[in-house]
């Protein structure tokens, strides 16, 4: 089973290394350590870890929507045109683009600087493996 380092695991979970070895120092999330003294976190607790994360994210938010994967952040960019336009949304490590009307942006009051959730439902999603 692969394993990953505390400071992938970071760039994984969208938080600092100092935070993932605070939530191992903690207790939430298991580690080992390999010969050399570092501490590796094993697959399959990560992909738990990261699920039971994101679902202490979502308590409390009331979301009437079917579409379930939500990326919270915040909007860097803002591209309007006569009649589109185009949204740009930094959730953590993922950078959204979102092309909709104009006239939506306008409605929601859509500016740089401002929280939004990106919400994705598609029939395809590709995967690529690292």
């Amino acid at each position: 089973m692969r394993s990953y380092t505390i400071g992938r695991a970071a760039k994984l979970l969208g938080v600092s290394a100092d935070t993932v070895r605070r939530w191992a120092d903690a207790g939430r999330i298991p580690t080992r350590r390999d010969e050399a003294g570092k501490r590796h976190i094993d697959g399959a607790d990560l992909a738990a870890f990261s699920v039971s994360l994101a679902a202490e994210a979502a308590d409390g938010e009331d979301a009437y929507t079917s579409a379930r994967n939500a990326f919270p952040g915040i909007i860097t960019a803002v591209k309007l045109g006569d009649v589109a336009a185009q949204v740009e949304i930094q959730a953590g490590p993922h950078r959204l683009v979102s092309l909709l009307t104009r006239e939506a942006v306008e409605e929601l009051g859509l500016v740089v600087g401002m929280e939004a959730v990106a919400r994705v439902k598609a029939t395809n999603v590709h995967i690529d493996r690292t």
